[in-house]
């Protein structure tokens, strides 16, 4: 940490200096594959959350319409959590299927009816 007896340069230098280090540390925590992992993660949560909150405003919205309440909000919440399991389970699926595709093929198991 600069002294109050240093001139301003040297401070200004030093502190550039720390910042440069900081910044380094932190590129090399986080990697593309860390941001790749968290946007997923995020969309995830974004969209199960979405579709439960989703589904109950619109059945919220039958109830004040139609006048039927609590059966629009039931409804829509079950639909609405239907919808993001879906949802949650497809995208998991393509992420697995294109984690695998990057890997590239899988190396074959001997077939053990050819030994007799």
């Amino acid at each position: 940490m600069p002294h109050s007896n240093d001139p301003p340069d040297e401070a200004l230098a030093s502190l550039d200096q720390r910042l440069g280090a900081a910044e380094a540390a932190q590129a090399r925590k986080v990697s593309p594959e860390t941001h790749a992992a968290m946007s997923q993660g995020y969309r995830f949560v974004g969209e199960v959350v979405g579709g439960v909150l989703g589904g109950v405003g619109l059945g919220w919205l039958l109830d004040r319409l139609a006048h039927t309440q609590p059966w629009g909000v039931v409804g829509g919440l079950l639909i609405g959590t239907g919808l993001s399991i879906y949802t949650a389970v497809r995208s998991a699926a393509k992420a697995s299927k294109d984690q695998l595709d990057a890997l590239g093929p899988l190396p074959s198991a001997p077939d053990h009816e050819d030994e007799n």
